[in-house]
């Protein structure tokens, strides 16, 4: 558990000082398009998110484990993920950010990650799936970080480049969502250069 953990933490440290350093490269494009219907502040506040969930949920202990896996968090979630009230919730928490959306993110990891200190990963922790443990959630929040902060990479046309950390844990839970729902054919063939994968391809 103990290497784990730490792989876990770094993992997670890694994604969350990218995404406040692109964020800090946005400049005055805050309202140029970010993803879908988000522009680049609400993609941003949705992102916060997983820095801001984790704060909430780390005060809040849960009695059991109910969710055992970061990827039976995600099929858990699905029909909420699917859900409009989460677009809303991102421009919300973009608005949230303030007349310095930059400023205001660092200075919610920099309140967010020392959380992460004197922690060994075996706390119980009430997500909106049920009670997980930390070490099992916390991927969760990597792969959220890894994901949209190379979406707002991609916004503002700068390359993607996930920390190796946090890239190896958001593929690996890729790779467990898609062996469990049998989607691993298509994204071998995909990712060694066969046909494309069809439009609107998910393993969420």
């Amino acid at each position: 558990m103990h290497s784990s953990w730490e792989d876990g933490r770094r993992a997670f440290t890694d994604a969350a000082e990218w995404f406040v350093r692109t964020a800090a490269s946005v400049d005055d494009r805050w309202d140029q398009p970010g993803l879908g219907e988000w522009d680049v502040r609400a993609l941003v506040g949705h992102t916060s998110r997983s820095l801001l969930t984790l704060e909430t949920y780390l005060a809040r202990p849960a009695a059991s484990v109910e969710i055992p896996s970061a990827a039976d968090y995600y099929r858990a979630t699905r029909a909420a993920a699917a859900d409009s009230a989460v677009a809303a919730r991102g421009r919300e928490a973009g608005a949230a950010l303030g007349c310095d959306p930059a400023a205001a993110l660092a200075e919610i990891a920099a309140r967010v990650l020392p959380l992460l200190d004197g922690r060994d990963g075996r706390e119980l922790v009430t997500t909106i799936a049920g009670g997980m443990r930390f070490a099992d959630y916390l991927p969760t929040r990597t792969f959220e970080l890894a994901v949209h902060t190379a979406d707002l990479a991609t916004a503002l046309k700068i390359p993607p480049d996930v920390p190796s950390t946090a890239a190896a844990q958001a593929l690996h839970l890729v790779v467990d969502l898609a062996v469990a729902d049998g989607l691993a054919g298509p994204l071998l063939l995909a990712a060694t250069g066969r046909p494309s994968l069809p439009g609107g391809f998910s393993v969420l």
